[in-house]
This record gives C-alpha cells, sequence and structure tokens, in this order.
C-alpha cells in the first residue's frame, strides 16, 4: 500500500485514480498521519443466468466415480 501526501494527492489525483483502478491502495496523509484511504469501487455483480447454466450443464457428461474420490484427490494434491 502507497502513501501520499495530501499536497501531492491534489497535484495527481488523476495519475492516483489511475492506480486505484489498476488495483493499488493509496494511503493520504496529512503532517504524517494518515487520514483517508483511495481503494477501488466494488463493482456490481452481474446476475446468474439460470437458464443458461442449466443448459450448460446439460451438456456435461455425468461424473460416475463416487465424491469421496474426488475429495480424496484434491486433499492428497495439496498436502504436499
Amino acid at each position: 500500500m502507497a502513501e501520499i501526501n495530501l499536497a501531492d494527492a491534489k497535484a495527481h489525483l488523476s495519475e492516483l485514480v489511475d492506480r486505484v483502478e489498476a488495483g493499488d491502495s493509496i494511503d493520504i496523509t496529512r503532517r504524517g498521519k494518515p487520514v483517508a484511504r483511495l481503494t477501488a469501487a466494488a463493482k456490481p455483480r452481474r446476475r446468474i443466468d439460470a437458464a443458461q447454466l442449466q443448459a450448460l450443464s446439460a451438456t456435461m457428461p455425468p461424473d460416475v466415480s463416487p465424491a469421496s474420490n474426488l475429495v480424496r484427490s484434491m486433499r492428497d494434491g495439496d498436502r504436499y
């Protein structure tokens, strides 16, 4: 996380906004003490189209192996 003083933040606001948009978080300080933080705004979540999801899952072949095999392989793969 970057820090910038208030005077520099005023002078370079558009550059700071570009950095925040790219994923940075920036603390703004006044006399060396943090007073504000610039972070990206939360993007609205898109709704899931249930019909499209059902159509996609209908085209997938069913998995005939037991779920315990999947869990075991995931567990063993992440262990070491």
